[in-house]
């Protein structure tokens, strides 16, 4: 597996991921609501970085470098569990430098589980209710 950063090109393939992988794991929201141009609103000012094998894309991490935060985080559901989630976690920390932030849906046990088992510390639940998330912090300790 490789990662590189994104181009234009890809972005039809990184938007599918996008709309697949959330239609199969957010099951708080309505599925019919999403689109595939969510990717490019969601991501705008952000640094894109990729993750594939055999030029096929299998997920990808977007970053906003200012603020030393990773705001998405996805692969594709056919390759869950291949390390391509955490390629992408290190490369990002690897960019960002440390300590380094992310939210994540409170009713998302699966992320936020990928994210604790890796050393990330939930610091503080925040939102809404129906919309919670939790901040979690990377510090490198």
């Amino acid at each position: 597996m490789i990662i590189r950063e994104a181009k234009m090109a890809d972005y039809p393939q990184i938007r599918e991921i996008y709309l697949a992988s959330r239609r199969q794991s957010f099951h708080w929201l309505n599925a019919e609501d999403m689109n595939l141009h969510d990717f490019d609103h969601d991501t705008l000012e952000e640094q894109i970085f990729l993750v594939e094998e055999s030029n096929q894309i299998l997920g990808f991490i977007s970053l906003y470098v200012p603020d030393r935060f990773i705001h998405l985080l996805f692969v594709h559901p056919e390759a869950a569990g291949q390390g391509a989630g955490d390629l992408l976690l290190k490369h990002a920390i690897k960019v960002l430098g440390t300590p380094v932030t992310l939210k994540c849906v409170s009713d998302n046990h699966n992320a936020l589980s990928f994210y604790q088992k890796r050393g990330w510390k939930a610091v503080v639940e925040e939102g809404e209710q129906g919309e919670r998330y939790w901040v979690l912090v990377y510090d490198g300790m």
